[in-house]
């Protein structure tokens, strides 16, 4: 690195500090420390204080532009892994991923109040950062699992606290590995027994955990199905809190998704009712009722795909059929069509019954007055391309229903 470059990253770590100064009270330990390391490394990459002074004695100061210079002229480009899991491939790419989240208008501010800083502040400022990174170290992600995993066994750990490990959690649960090891460690059945806490958020914060950690993730959705956390999380999905519902459900559809032994825990516990409820009541937010009908779409989906495995009573019960249709009268476009993606699926088993569907369920009337409220909602500029598309998938289910009666 050039003397130039050195000063002008040794000026933007303190400038960085500066922008950064009081945030990290609330800061989760993995951010924390995540920045902290980068604030370090970047102080200490101008080596010697020695260096800092040019040929007339004076100090270089660069300006808040030179920092935006000093990433495009490194060239160095931080990887999408790198901010995955955590970890930086070089110090540059701590300096750019730094700059790159960092206020541009902050910086400049806190740009020229670093060039008044004398020689000697900024001696005894790197020599409090080089006392600092002795004491600093980076934990792994299993390390940082590992806290808050302890933190989470601490009864006497405050609410705060504990709303604080479930969310360090359900960052490092994303890359699949770390998932994993959180199962292998027995981490999975700390979150899981946190489902019974009395705090609503620490309830819907350890949902989203699991259902983060076993997304597309065989290994976890069985670990945490023997954990019997998806009852829990079916009963869950009734609470008054939407954003627990949400999470809940989430987590139901996570474990059980292209996971044949979750959907069979799903309809033994009777999962399949509770869709039912939340598509019937129209109190409950739009959002759940979305996700229920997108979730009864999957499993006759899977119901489809499985051809050896024997249909499932709840595919041609009425009233459950009947939840589904009557999602298409609601007036949302989005809702509509995953109502209608599942109709289609449902239309596509073997063992449906037409005539249910038509009698008892109303689908031929639904389909006819459907079409005449996206007709309505085409003439609407904002709405025109959405409702056109779904009219197009009501005519494919029309047209496959209306084989399934002969009339074709």
């Amino acid at each position: 690195m050039s003397f130039v470059k050195r000063q002008k990253t040794l000026n933007l770590s303190f400038v960085l500090m500066k922008s950064n100064a009081g945030k990290t009270n609330k800061m989760p330990k993995i951010n924390y420390f995540r920045c902290m390391l980068v604030l370090v490394v970047m102080s200490l990459v101008g080596y010697s204080i020695a260096e800092k002074v040019n040929s007339t004695g004076g100090m270089v100061w660069s300006s808040a532009r030179d920092e935006a210079e000093l990433v495009e002229d490194s060239g160095v480009v931080i990887g999408e892994q790198d901010q995955i899991d955590g970890g930086f491939s070089s110090l540059d790419g701590m300096l750019h991923w730094a700059i790159g989240n960092s206020d541009p208008a902050t910086l400049k501010e806190a740009a020229k109040d670093a060039e008044k800083m004398s020689l000697d502040e900024l001696q005894k400022r790197q020599l409090e950062l080089k006392e600092l990174v002795e004491k600093l170290k980076m934990p792994s992600d299993a390390k940082l699992m590992q806290i808050a995993i302890d933190d989470l066994k601490n009864s006497s750990l405050s609410l705060e606290d504990r709303h604080r490990a479930l969310q360090e959690l359900l960052i490092l649960v994303e890359p699949i590995d770390n998932a994993n090891d959180l199962s292998k460690s027995g981490g999975l059945r700390v979150v899981a027994g946190e489902l019974n806490h009395d705090d609503t958020e620490v309830r819907k914060l350890a949902a989203w955990v699991l259902g983060k950690a076993s997304q597309n993730n065989p290994f976890v959705q069985e670990q945490v199905l023997e954990l019997g956390a998806l009852t829990t999380l079916i009963k869950m999905v009734n609470s008054s809190s939407v954003e627990e519902a949400g999470k809940a459900l989430f987590a139901v559809s996570a474990l059980i998704r292209n996971n044949i032994a979750g959907q069979d825990k799903f309809y033994a516990a009777y999962g399949y009712i509770m869709l039912q409820d939340v598509m019937r009541n129209e109190s409950l937010d739009i959002k759940l009722r979305r996700k229920a009908v997108f979730l009864v779409g999957d499993l006759a989906e899977s119901q489809l795909q499985n051809t050896e495995k024997a249909e499932l009573p709840i595919f041609n019960d009425r009233l459950f059929l009947k939840s589904v249709i009557d999602l298409t009268a609601v007036l949302d476009l989005d809702l509509q069509e995953k109502a209608l993606t599942a109709i289609q699926t449902l239309l596509q088993l073997k063992y449906s019954e037409p005539q249910i569907l038509k009698e008892f369920c109303g689908l031929e009337g639904a389909l006819e007055r459907m079409k005449l409220q996206l007709e309505e909602s085409m003439a609407d500029e904002d709405k025109r391309d959405y409702a056109a598309d779904v009219e197009s998938l009501r005519g494919e289910v029309e047209l496959i229903f209306r084989q399934k009666l002969g009339l074709l």
